[in-house]
């Protein structure tokens, strides 16, 4: 395991090796793969490598994501299965396309009998097993295309909902319009959905304004590396550190 708390050891990148990695603001989780095997190409000479991700953050998503190299990509799913933790805010009395800020607001929504106890007593209806949307700005598959390309063709595409589970849906601060908040959920769980169907349930709109993966599992945003602390950690890897 590769991450702050392992900097001393030295790596072997082709046998097999999991990264805890910090994604910035505006990078595509392939951006993080990629940026990662170029390195691992062009500045350790490793020519050819398995690398992969086990879960992907939305580009105006931060956080915690988990690569891995070599034999340790056989792990992926076993990674990817684990519960998520998030925190982010929501924005009420609009809705976007996308559901997040990837696309600017279409739709206005009124908030004036919207209540700080209204807010929180709301949450409870998304706690459990829950039947969830994914959005249509999003990129699951479908018959071999992405979603988001057929939603950009046709403004009335819709995804089935599916099954998902919330464990803890805490609200952490209310400035109305903006709330903040932190969640556990199960793998597949769309938070852009969640804020969608949030502002529903409030008689409103809403959207996701901001999100940061704080976890998977056990692992910590804490414990991860940002791609340039990694990059210079591991350009001279038998290093004493």
């Amino acid at each position: 395991m590769i991450s702050k708390l392992s900097l001393t050891i030295i790596p072997n990148f082709e046998e097999g090796e999991v990264l805890l990695i910090k994604k910035e603001l505006d990078w595509t989780s392939f951006d993080v793969v990629n940026s990662i095997k170029a390195f691992l190409k062009y500045e350790l000479g490793i020519k050819k490598i398995k690398i992969g991700h086990a879960g992907t953050l939305d580009p105006k998503a931060t956080g915690l994501m988990i690569i891995c190299t070599g034999k340790q990509t056989k792990s992926i799913e076993k990674y990817q299965s684990l519960d998520k933790e998030y925190t982010g805010s929501f924005t009420l009395g609009q809705t976007t396309p996308s559901w997040d800020t990837e696309t600017t607001p279409n739709q206005n929504f009124p908030i004036d009998h919207i209540t700080e106890k209204m807010i929180y007593d709301i949450t409870n209806r998304f706690i459990g097993t829950i039947l969830q949307r994914p959005p249509s700005y999003s990129a699951i598959w479908i018959d071999g295309r992405r979603a988001y390309k057929i939603a950009r063709k046709d403004n009335k595409f819709k995804l089935e909902p599916r099954q998902v589970e919330i464990s803890e849906f805490e609200i952490v601060s209310v400035k109305i319009p903006q709330v903040n908040f932190r969640i556990r959920c199960s793998k597949g769980t769309y938070i852009r959905a969640l804020a969608n169907d949030f502002g529903k349930a409030l008689n409103s709109g809403a959207y996701l304004s901001s999100l940061c993966r704080s976890a998977i599992g056990h692992f910590k945003l804490e414990e991860a590396l940002s791609i340039n602390e990694f990059k210079e950690r591991y350009k001279n890897p038998e290093e004493e550190w």
